[in-house]
């Protein structure tokens, strides 16, 4: 089994590693036969590993929106370049 102490969870800990202690502790936590306190500690344990998780998921939801906002604002700005280049194409036929 991982490490199971207080400690918070190491800043170096992936998603990945992360996520997959967290579900070592479920099936651990699962399949019983531990002492209460060892069963409280990883469960303390796994409510840590689930906020950095989380935190892991709010980071990459606010990488991918501000790279959508980006992408729209480059194409609403194509867009309005190829819009006044069309406008003034007319103008001059006129």
């Amino acid at each position: 089994m991982s490490d199971t102490s207080e400690a918070e969870p190491a800043p170096e800990l992936s998603y990945e590693q992360a996520r997959g202690e967290l579900r070592e502790i479920v099936q651990a936590l699962e399949s019983g036969g531990q002492p209460l306190e060892e069963s409280l500690a990883l469960w303390q344990r796994g409510e840590r590993l689930a906020a950095l998780c989380q935190r892991w998921l709010d980071d990459a939801r606010g990488r991918l929106d501000s790279a959508i906002s980006a992408s729209d604002e480059r194409s609403d700005a194509d867009e309005g370049s190829d819009a006044r280049q069309s406008g003034g194409a007319a103008r001059a036929r006129r």
